[in-house]
């Protein structure tokens, strides 16, 4: 990730009796933005402590505020995709399984334009619309992405995708998605993109999501949808054992 997180260290409640002990008992400080106790986020998430201290390393090299705000996060996400070393492959993987899950995998010669969709990426991990994220909403959300069941991983990624959040996809939301997309994968991709190729795509998923034919993507018609579909299923498991 990168650009927001002050001073964050961390600090063990006993006196280091051995390495590995300590690191099991290390709590989170921060000068700007205080993130929840490690223990509280090993409750709320489906990692180990061991793996929130990587995260929380990662998160705090790139975060020095402790906070990421729409801009730095355009900057950030739109640097690092679709390439990044591996310690920045958590900063991509939300494009990642959507790309896998409802379209086919392009390669690009040209730069992509990630602000889009990084726009529309930043509002989904801001579930609680204040503007910016902290540690504790890029954490939860890696891990519905990550380690959820099916059904939270769905329910996210339709979140993502209903962009005025209320309740329902329609082919205008899909439309501008399905475009940040193509924005992401760059102007020269092989196989080459046909003009009206977004159109298709989203005619596609409404035939395939809109079970009743009223227009809208539900969420149980997302979920229903998904669930019969083995590609999908496969594209959900990609990154499991990522971290």
């Amino acid at each position: 990730m990168g650009a927001v997180v002050g001073t964050l260290t961390m600090q063990t409640k006993q006196r280091r009796p051995s390495r590995d002990k300590a690191d099991d008992d290390l709590e989170m400080t921060m000068v700007c933005h205080r993130p929840e106790g490690l223990d509280q986020l090993e409750a709320q998430t489906n990692f180990s402590k061991r793996e929130l201290q990587v995260l929380y390393r990662g998160f705090k090299n790139e975060c020095p505020s402790g906070v990421v705000n729409e801009e730095t996060f355009k900057q950030i996400y739109s640097q690092f995709f679709p390439h990044g070393g591996k310690e920045r492959l958590c900063v991509v993987l939300f494009a990642s399984l959507s790309l896998s899950c409802f379209y086919p995998v392009f390669s690009s010669s040209s730069p992509a334009d990630a602000s889009t969709y990084a726009h529309f990426l930043f509002n989904a991990f801001d579930s609680a619309h204040t503007g910016s994220i902290k540690f504790e909403d890029f954490v939860t959300a890696l891990s519905i992405l990550l380690r959820g069941s099916v059904t939270e991983k769905l329910q996210w990624t339709f979140n993502l995708y209903d962009i005025n959040r209320d309740g329902y996809i329609n082919k205008e939301e899909m439309t501008d998605i399905v475009r940040a997309i193509y924005d992401m994968m760059g102007k020269y991709t092989y196989p080459v993109l046909k003009t009206d190729a977004p159109k298709q795509h989203v005619d596609a998923f409404f035939q395939k999501m809109d079970k009743n034919r009223d227009g809208v993507v539900t969420l149980d018609e997302f979920i229903l949808s998904c669930q019969e579909d083995e590609n999908i299923m496969r594209s959900l498991q990609l990154f499991e054992n990522v971290i």
